[in-house]
């Protein structure tokens, strides 16, 4: 059914994504599918990585691990850098969905508040824009 998952992922909050990132690779073995583990990143240093190889190190060594640790036998990383991750997120997260093909998009949430209230969070904008189906997990 589903020929291509994607599964943004922040690798300064891993903890937050556990259940996102089983849930993609639990379809991603009922559907035969792979999956594309996608990451965005600024240019300037932060707590994940000095500088973007580092970064494209750190995600393609995070979704081999992933694969070992669900039993994946198909995942490749894409690792995107932005000047401003913050802002560029949303439109960045499209873009790779198209590039790598996905028809499905599984991505983390978090509980809302107020904030959502008054802005849009990056789930749901990615869930109206996107063309790819896309499952959001809390």
């Amino acid at each position: 059914m589903y020929r291509q998952i994607m599964i943004p992922v922040d690798l300064d909050h891993i903890d937050r994504l556990e259940k996102a990132l089983k849930t993609g690779a639990d379809l991603a073995k009922l559907y035969a599918a792979p999956v594309c583990y996608v990451g965005v990143s600024g240019n300037t240093p932060s707590a994940v990585a000095h500088n973007p190889s580092e970064f494209t190190a750190k995600l393609q060594a995070f979704g081999e691990a992933q694969a070992q640790k669900y039993g994946l036998s198909s995942i490749s990383t894409a690792s995107y850098i932005s000047h401003d991750p913050a802002v560029d997120l949303d439109k960045t997260l499209l873009k790779a969905a198209k590039a790598c093909g996905a028809d499905l998009v599984v991505m983390a949430s978090h509980v809302p508040g107020l904030a959502e209230h008054l802005f849009a969070s990056n789930a749901g904008y990615f869930a109206s824009y996107s063309e790819a189906s896309v499952l959001v997990v809390r």
